[in-house]
């Protein structure tokens, strides 16, 4: 068993239906699937990789030296203690690239480039989002119409960079700690060479295969509300590693503080399903996710909920 690859370009000819299907059960029963052929340029995503590993190298290097994870991982190790773990802290240096935002100078082709990409993966994301929407039976653009509140506000499109430089102790830290994402659909461009990305799916912990030129898919918490369980978010974690360093560029289209979200209305053989969710904005769920986002889901969705 492992995470379902999936040929979007099968979108457009005779096996629409058969690709249409695959998506679905991946969505349902994975949370997770990865891309290929997915109408990123691939000249864009060696720029990509380049821009990004020589920003590390550049701007974040020296700086994750001096980390709070570091410093605490050589703390435990000199002061001798065998069993000891550090299961607070992430082994990940990582920084948000926003519209509005400060983005790193160095190299000169990052800003170009990233924002390239984040025009292309925003067009993705929507692109899928239209997907989800017909196999869950939703108008075309419901869930972008939820998550801009009803047109009022702009959706959120972030992208996180992440790097999980080699840890000489990996048996000690984590890359990244359990969680599942708080917000609609997740797009990640993960190393094609440097694995530790794993998905929880029955008890059990799978790898996410580093994939040439994939593009990696994921529910956030979000989309399992919006199709009221029947999409769920996983739980997922990046494993530190003694050898290479993994990069991450991971995209998240995400409702605006100011929507409010709710299961949607979904008609099947006649009957309307029973919301099993609250209703929420999504700025107070996040409220709540910043102060729980390694802790269940299922504690979030109850301490929150407007009539």
């Amino acid at each position: 068993m492992a995470v379902p690859v999936i040929d979007l370009s099968k979108l457009e000819g005779t096996e629409r239906a058969a690709t249409m299907t695959e998506i679905a059960s991946a969505c349902e029963e994975w949370g997770f699937f990865q891309l290929v052929n997915h109408g990123i340029p691939l000249d864009l995503l060696d720029r990509v990789k380049k821009v990004c590993s020589e920003c590390y190298k550049m701007e974040r290097e020296e700086g994750f030296k001096d980390s709070k994870a570091v410093q605490l991982l050589n703390g435990i190790i000199d002061s001798g203690e065998a069993c000891k773990t550090l299961d607070d802290v992430d082994w990940e240096d990582v920084f948000i690239l926003q519209d509005d935002n400060q983005w790193p100078s160095n190299p000169l082709q990052f800003k170009e480039t990233m924002k390239e990409y984040r025009l292309e993966l925003k067009k993705l994301a929507e692109k899928m989002l239209n997907i989800l929407e017909d196999n869950l039976g939703l108008s075309k653009g419901y869930i972008k119409q939820t998550f801009s509140g009803n047109g009022n506000h702009n959706p959120f499109f972030g992208t996180k960079v992440s790097h999980y430089p080699p840890c000489p102790r990996p048996d000690r830290v984590g890359g990244l700690r359990n969680h599942t994402d708080a917000g609609g659909l997740i797009l990640l461009f993960q190393d094609d060479k440097v694995g530790g990305l794993q998905v929880l799916k029955n008890g059990q912990w799978f790898d996410v295969q580093p994939l040439a030129n994939t593009i990696v898919i994921n529910n956030g918490d979000q989309i399992e509300v919006i199709s009221n369980g029947r999409y769920k978010s996983a739980l997922h974690r990046v494993l530190a590693s003694a050898n290479g360093n993994r990069r991450s560029v991971a995209s998240f289209y995400n409702p605006a503080l100011e929507a409010v979200i709710e299961p949607a209305v979904i008609s099947g053989g006649g009957n309307v399903e029973k919301a099993g969710y609250p209703r929420f904005a999504f700025g107070d769920y996040m409220e709540v996710y910043a102060k729980q986002k390694f802790m269940d889901k299922e504690l979030r969705f109850q301490s929150i909920g407007i009539n």
